[in-house]
């Protein structure tokens, strides 16, 4: 037996490199027939785990978790490499069957988001730096690394009923995020990460500390709201208008339950953007119907947690107590971060303090104490000023101004089959600009993949209408500029 136990343990390693090989077989032909089949598992992961610890008090690591696994080696998660071997079979299955790209007007910027990033990689190797630290996500490498899965879901799902069924799989996922947030907040203590309680002494329970959760609540939410409100009804079976009201009325109590500031502004940016979508009765038919039970949901939790937060006075403006200059005693450490960043930025404004630096005084800053003390910031926008100066925001400007101009013609024109899809692309977006603002999403794996999935939605669902149209074919150059106009489908 011992003998057995021996050659087992001896042969493990050799078994394990032949069972991956052939799984990357069997993943690579799966990926040439149906390259959607490799995006699914992708999607689920980044929609179903927790990608921070932060607030736990049973759990001393920061990591990443899955988000991190093979990042030391190999400078980028598994999760990355996986995604950008799916998008390498994606792209050969349509090249063998003489398909092209789906129009996209972000390819140029995100082509200078890559240029942006070798710059840097050459210029730190130039001054001594490891290629590990230019490539770090206190970077914006994730930024980069939003292309090839933007491109890989453009491949991946062609068709209406392609996108249709993606968009049932993310109604799916956020209904599910949602009953599970949900019970665990009702049966048991909540998130565990919750640094209100555990950190702040503020006695609530939350469903969800990671704001990735509820975006995912949001992307679901607006697919459901849009498929159950629109004026142009679409036939589809009774179960699926029971599951789009199940996740309308989880999703959004999940959001409130999250006890999140950027999470409550979130949610109202998504109404806003779901309701423009409807003719102005039906917009003051849910203004009727919602008003009455949102908002005094928002106000009772936003009541709750800020009376027990120290420094936060009465109104509006309580939401916003750590973001403000004081008068007299100690500056708070969200403003002291962020003057000593906008320091850095200001002596540095062209070109920054490089993907590697770090910014000048982050030990004064509690949470900057960690081996990943002054690569981030809590704010979006200065995080990239930061790291890569006025050439950065001129890029970050023109790929949010791209995605705009698409997306306003996209929602005018996408059929009620697609409008829910591409809708929540939209809203996801809109409901991280909190985020973006005072968050830290471009150094999270989760968060800046998240917000490519976003991205994505709106040129997937145009392009998957302008194949219907055209009985599988491709749109010609000039629709993809915005010369070429459609009817435009009843909102």
């Amino acid at each position: 037996m011992d003998e057995l136990l021996l050659y087992f343990y001896t042969s493990l390693p050799f078994i394990v490199v032949l069972a991956l090989a052939a799984l990357s077989v069997a993943g690579v032909g799966v990926g040439m027939v149906a390259p959607r089949l490799l995006v699914y598992p992708y999607l689920a992961i980044f929609f179903l785990f927790n990608s921070t610890t932060y607030g736990n008090l049973a759990i001393v690591s920061y990591g990443g978790g899955i988000y991190s696994r093979g990042s030391g080696l190999l400078y980028f998660s598994l999760l990355l490499w996986y995604m950008l071997g799916a998008w390498c079979c994606a792209r050969a299955s349509a090249s063998f069957r003489g398909l092209g790209s789906a129009p996209c007007n972000l390819r140029p910027w995100f082509l200078g988001w890559l240029a942006l990033l070798l710059g840097h990689v050459v210029v730190a190797i130039f001054v001594g730096k490891k290629l590990s630290e230019a490539l770090a996500p206190g970077g914006f490498s994730n930024i980069v690394w939003m292309a090839p899965l933007v491109s890989l879901m453009l491949l991946a799902f062609r068709t209406r009923d392609h996108a249709v069924e993606l968009a049932r799989f993310i109604l799916l996922a956020g209904l599910g995020r949602a009953l599970f947030g949900l019970a665990r907040w009702a049966i048991g203590g909540g998130d565990p990460n919750n640094v209100y309680a555990n950190m702040n002494a503020i006695k609530i329970k939350l469903t969800f500390f990671d704001i990735n959760d509820s975006l995912l609540c949001a992307l679901a939410f607006s697919i459901a709201a849009v498929q159950l409100f629109q004026a142009a009804k679409v036939a589809r079976p009774r179960i699926w208008a029971a599951l789009e009201w199940m996740t309308l009325a989880t999703t959004a109590l999940c959001i409130v339950l999250s006890y999140r500031r950027t999470a409550w502004i979130g949610l109202v940016l998504v109404l806003l953007v779901v309701m423009w979508r409807f003719p102005l009765r039906r917009r003051l038919q849910l203004v009727a119907l919602g008003l009455p039970i949102v908002a005094p949901a928002l106000g009772y939790v936003a009541f709750k947690r800020l009376s027990q937060t120290k420094g936060a006075g009465g109104g509006l403006g309580s939401l916003a107590y750590d973001m403000q200059s004081r008068r007299f005693g100690a500056e708070s450490e969200r403003v002291l971060e962020l003057k000593l960043a906008l320091a850095d930025f200001l002596t540095n404004p062209l070109t920054g303090i490089g993907s590697w630096g770090r910014y000048t005084g982050h030990q004064r800053i509690g949470w900057q104490a960690g081996p990943e003390g002054g690569q981030f910031i809590h704010s979006g926008i200065l995080h990239i000023g930061l790291k890569t100066g006025l050439i950065g925001l001129v890029l970050f400007a023109g790929t949010a101004w791209a995605f705009v101009h698409f997306s306003r013609r996209a929602l005018r024109e996408l059929p009620p089959e697609l409008l829910g899809l591409g809708t929540a692309g939209v809203a996801g977006i809109a409901f991280m600009l909190p985020d973006i603002l005072v968050g830290t999403p471009f150094p999270q794996v989760r968060t800046s993949q998240m917000l490519a999935v976003c991205l994505a939605l709106p040129y997937l669902a145009m392009a998957a209408a302008n194949a219907a149209r055209t009985g599988g074919g491709h749109v010609a150059a000039a629709a993809a500029a915005g010369t070429v106009r459609h009817q435009p489908a009843p909102a």
